[in-house]
C-alpha cells in the first residue's frame, strides 16, 4: 500500500469545503466555552471621558503648590459631575468618577490633610496623576475579540461591559464517535473471555471533541458485523456532520470498515498516511459529511483524532487553528524508530520562555499505550527524513491544552 505523506495529507484535509457559517444567538451567560462566530467591536471609547482611577481630589496642578485648597464639594461614582475646577478650588472625587472639567489632576487622599474644608498637600503628584484618558481600555471600533475565539471568561467579563445580553455563536457540529470489533467491551459489559479488552477510544474521542467545542452523539460499541456496522454507520450519517471509527481500516480478515466506507456511497479521500502511529487512516466525504475511520489502538485513535479530526472540526466552527504547535528544544537524546513522520508523547517544560522537551515517565512500545499521554503531555512531531535526534535540537511539538 502507498502511503500519502503527512504533509500532502494536511494541505488535502485543508482544501476540503466544510460549512463554516452555521450560527446561533445564546445568552451571554451561556456561552462559555462556544465559539464566536463574530468579531466584538467596541462601538465607544473606555472610559468614555476622563475618569478617576483612585480616591482623591480633582485639582488644577499648579494649586498644589498653593497652602491650601477648598474643598467645593463631592462626586460620587456614577453622578454626571457638571461643576467646574476653577483655581483654588477642588472636588473630592472617587474611583469611577468623571473627572470635574477644569480639574487635570487627581491628588490620593493619602497625601492631603482635611482642615477645615480645605485641603492641605503633604505630598505632591505629577501631572495628570490617577485620571484613566479617554480610551485608555480601547477607543471606538476597535476589534476586541475576533471571531473564532474560544469564549473564556474575560471575553465575558468584555462582552458584558459592552452590554452583549445575547451572544453569535458557532453552532456546535454533531461528531458521531463508534468502536468497533468484537473483542472490545462497552462501559459496564460483563466480560466472557480473558482476551476480550475494555473500549476506551470512544470515550476518550468523544472527551477531547467536547473540549473542542462539538456536539458528540456517543454510538458505544459494534461487532465485526457487516451489516451492523453499515447501519449504524448510515444511521449516524443521517444527523452527525462526522461520524469517527475506531478499528477495522487494517488489512485483517475481520477489518470490515475499510470496504464499508465506500459502499456508504462516500468519496475515499485518502486511505493511507505514512505517520506512525496511525498510517491506516482512512478520511471519506459524502456530500457535507465526513468519516474519519482510525485505527483501533488507544494512542493511535487519539492522535489521528487530533492530527484529522480537530483540523475538520475547527473549520465548521471557523477556527484559525484547531491546536497550538511551538518549537521546543529537546532535553535528551531521542531515538526515531521508523521512517515514517512520527508523533511522540513528551513532556513539555518551560523555563526562562523557552519550551524544553523530554520523556521521563514515557514507555516505549506498541500504540496501545495511552497512559503516556497523562500528565498534561504534548505531541513531538519528527519528520519522515529525520533520524535519531542529539540533545539540544528544536523540534516542533503539539500542545495538548489549547483545543
Amino acid at each position: 500500500m502507498k502511503l500519502l505523506s503527512y504533509e500532502v495529507s494536511q494541505n488535502m484535509l485543508d482544501l476540503l469545503k466544510v460549512n463554516s457559517s452555521r450560527f446561533e444567538k445564546v445568552p451571554l451567560s451561556a456561552s462559555l466555552g462556544r465559539i464566536l462566530s463574530e468579531d466584538i467591536v467596541a462601538k465607544y471609547n473606555d472610559p468614555q471621558f476622563p475618569t478617576a482611577s483612585m480616591d482623591g481630589y480633582a485639582v488644577i496642578h499648579s494649586d498644589l503648590d498653593l497652602d491650601s485648597i477648598d474643598i467645593i464639594g463631592d462626586n460620587p461614582a456614577g453622578s454626571d459631575e457638571q461643576r467646574v475646577v476653577k483655581p483654588g478650588k477642588c472636588i473630592k472625587t472617587f474611583t469611577g468618577s468623571k473627572m470635574p472639567e477644569g480639574a487635570d489632576t487627581l491628588i490620593q487622599i493619602e497625601n492631603v490633610t482635611v482642615d477645615n474644608g480645605k485641603i492641605i498637600i503633604n505630598e505632591k503628584v505629577s501631572m495628570g496623576f490617577s485620571i484613566r484618558p479617554i480610551g485608555e481600555g480601547y477607543k471606538a471600533n476597535d476589534i476586541l475579540i475576533k471571531k473564532g475565539t474560544k469564549i473564556g471568561f474575560s471575553e465575558i467579563g468584555v462582552m458584558a461591559g459592552l452590554n452583549h445580553v445575547m451572544v453569535k455563536v458557532a453552532l456546535k457540529p454533531k461528531v458521531a464517535v463508534i468502536s468497533t470489533g468484537s473483542e472490545i467491551l462497552d462501559l459496564g459489559e460483563n466480560s466472557t473471555n480473558s482476551a476480550q479488552i475494555r473500549s476506551s477510544n470512544n470515550y476518550t474521542i468523544e472527551a477531547l471533541f467536547t473540549q473542542a467545542g462539538a456536539e458528540v452523539i456517543q454510538l458505544g460499541t459494534v461487532g465485526d458485523d457487516k451489516n451492523e456496522i453499515m447501519n449504524t454507520f448510515e444511521n449516524a450519517l443521517s444527523s452527525a456532520d462526522i461520524l469517527i471509527s475506531t478499528g477495522g481500516v487494517s488489512v485483517g480478515d475481520y477489518d470490515f470498515v475499510k470496504d464499508i466506507v465506500p459502499r456508504l456511497g462516500a468519496e475515499v479521500i485518502y486511505k493511507g498516511v505514512a505517520i506512525k502511529p496511525g498510517k491506516h487512516i482512512m478520511v471519506a466525504q459524502r456530500e457535507s459529511k465526513f468519516i474519519l475511520a482510525l485505527p483501533g489502538f488507544a494512542y493511535s485513535s487519539t492522535v489521528t483524532s487530533i492530527l484529522y479530526g480537530l483540523p475538520l472540526l475547527a473549520k465548521m466552527l471557523g477556527k484559525d487553528s484547531a491546536y497550538k504547535t511551538v518549537e521546543a528544544k529537546l532535553s535528551e537524546n531521542f531515538t526515531k524508530r521508523s521512517k515514517l513522520t512520527e508523533f511522540t508523547a513528551c513532556n513539555i517544560v518551560v523555563e526562562d520562555g523557552e519550551y524544553f522537551v523530554n520523556f521521563e515517565g514515557k514507555k516505549v512500545g506498541s500504540s496501545a499505550i495511552l497512559t503516556n499521554m497523562l500528565n498534561e503531555s504534548a505531541l513531538m512531531i519528527t519528520g519522515d527524513d529525520d533520524k535519531n535526534l542529539e540533545k539540544g535540537t528544536f523540534v516542533n511539538v503539539i500542545l495538548l491544552d489549547s483545543f
